[in-house]
C-alpha cells in the first residue's frame, strides 16, 4: 500500500483589478485632476499644486506602505504553513517507510501460516489494502498469537498515525490556501495605491517632482558608493562612533543601513540590493547576528520600549498611529530609512513624519 499526502499547487497569480475603480477613488480625493489625465492623456488641472499633489501621494504611499506591512505579515505566514505541510508530508513519508517494513514481517509470517495449511484473520486484515477497513475490524487481531497480535497492532498504530498525519496536512493545506489569498488581497491594494501614486506624480514637471518627493543633492548617497563607508561631510557628521550605539550589535546594524544607501525601495523586499521599510530593518540587524520579526507592527515588540529623549544609534524609530514605518536610528535626530517608491534608501530627519515610538533591540 502507498501512502500519500495530497500534493499542493499554488493558485495561478492573476492581474490585479480594479484600475477604474481605484482611478475613480483618487479622482474623488484628489479633486482637481481630469479622468483623462490618469491615463496620461491629459494634464493635470490649474489648482493642483504642488503641494496638493505631495499631500496626496504622501497618503497614498502611507497607505500603501500599511498595505505592504499587511502582505509581510501574510507572507510570513503562508511560509510557515507552507514549511508545516513540508514537515507533514516528511514525516508522513518516513511512516509509510516504516509501516511497509512492518507489513513486509507480517507478509512473512502469512506465508509461514498458509504453508502451514491456514492465514490467521488478523494478519489478513493487517495486510488489506484498505486501512478503514483494517481500523474498523482491528478487534480481530486479538485472536492472533502474542507475537502475530503485537505486530498486528504496531501495524494498526502506524495506518492511525499515517491518517492522522493525512487529516493535519489536508488542514494545512486548507489554512495555507487561505494565506495565499490573503496576499493576493494585499498586493492588490499595494499596486493600487502605487499606480494611483504615480499617475499623480505623471502630471508633475521634474521640478515639481522633486518638490514632492523632498529629493536633494544632500539627501542620499549616490549608488556607486554604496557597500562602503561615504566620505560626504554630511553623512560623517551624523554617523555615529561605535561608543554611541548601546553595543557592537546596534553600531553593525547602523552600519549596514550606511552601506545600503541608495538603494531602492521595493515593497515586500528584504534585501540585500532593495529593501521596504520594515526589510531594510531586519536586513541591518540580521547582519548583526539578530533575528527580528518582519513586520512593523512586530518589530515594535522586539525590544525595550524607549522614549524619544533616551534615543540611541541603532534604535529602531516608528511612524504613524497604526505602527506603518519603521528607521534606524542614526544620532542627531536622523535616521536611515526606506520611504517609499518615490526616494531610495535614504538619511532622513525623525521629524519628516509623526513619531510613534521606538525600540532598543540590543
Amino acid at each position: 500500500m502507498q501512502v500519500h499526502v495530497a500534493a499542493h499547487r499554488k493558485p495561478r497569480q492573476r492581474p490585479a483589478i480594479g484600475g477604474r475603480a481605484r482611478t475613480a477613488a483618487t479622482l474623488a480625493l484628489a479633486g482637481a485632476a481630469t479622468a483623462t489625465a490618469f491615463d496620461g492623456t491629459g494634464q493635470a488641472a490649474p489648482d493642483l499644486t504642488p503641494a496638493q499633489v505631495k499631500a496626496k501621494v504622501n497618503q497614498l504611499y502611507q497607505e500603501a506602505e500599511m498595505a505592504t506591512e499587511k502582505y509581510n505579515g501574510a507572507k510570513e505566514k503562508a511560509d510557515a504553513a507552507e514549511q508545516r505541510l513540508e514537515q507533514l508530508r516528511d514525516e508522513a513519508a518516513r511512516k509509510e517507510d516504516k509501516l511497509n517494513t512492518a507489513r513486509e514481517a507480517l507478509g512473512s509470517m502469512a506465508a509461514a501460516q498458509y504453508r502451514q495449511g491456514g492465514l490467521d484473520p488478523a494478519l489478513s486484515l493487517a495486510l488489506s489494502d484498505d486501512p478503514d477497513e483494517y481500523l474498523d475490524h482491528a478487534a480481530f487481531a486479538e485472536r492472533a498469537g502474542d507475537r502475530q497480535s503485537a505486530a498486528v497492532r504496531r501495524v494498526r498504530e502506524q495506518l492511525r498515525e499515517i491518517e492522522q498525519l493525512r487529516g493535519a496536512a489536508r488542514i494545512e493545506l486548507t489554512s495555507l490556501k487561505s494565506r495565499q489569498a490573503e496576499l493576493q488581497r494585499h498586493r492588490r491594494t499595494v499596486t493600487g495605491k502605487l499606480d494611483a501614486a504615480r499617475r499623480l506624480m505623471s502630471q508633475l514637471t521634474a521640478e515639481e517632482r522633486a518638490e514632492v518627493t523632498g529629493r536633494s543633492a544632500t539627501a542620499e548617497a549616490p549608488r556607486a558608493s554604496r557597500g562602503a563607508t561615504t566620505s560626504r561631510p554630511d553623512l560623517q557628521a551624523a554617523a555615529p562612533t561605535a561608543a554611541d550605539a548601546p553595543d557592537s550589535r546596534a553600531s553593525a546594524a547602523v552600519s549596514y543601513a550606511y552601506s545600503k544607501l541608495g538603494s531602492p525601495y521595493v515593497w515586500g523586499a528584504t534585501g540585500p540590493d532593495a529593501f521596504d521599510c520594515s526589510g531594510l530593518v531586519q536586513a541591518a540587524y540580521r547582519s548583526a547576528g539578530v533575528e527580528l520579526p518582519r513586520t512593523t507592527y512586530a518589530q515594535i515588540g522586539a525590544g525595550r520600549r524607549v522614549s524619544r529623549s533616551e534615543l540611541l544609534p541603532g534604535d529602531l524609530v516608528f511612524f504613524y498611529s497604526a505602527i506603518s514605518h519603521v528607521g534606524i536610528y542614526i544620532g542627531n535626530g536622523q535616521m536611515i530609512h526606506a520611504p517609499n517608491p518615490s526616494a531610495p534608501v535614504r538619511v532622513a530627519p525623525l521629524d519628516e513624519m509623526p513619531f510613534a515610538g521606538a525600540t532598543r533591540v540590543v
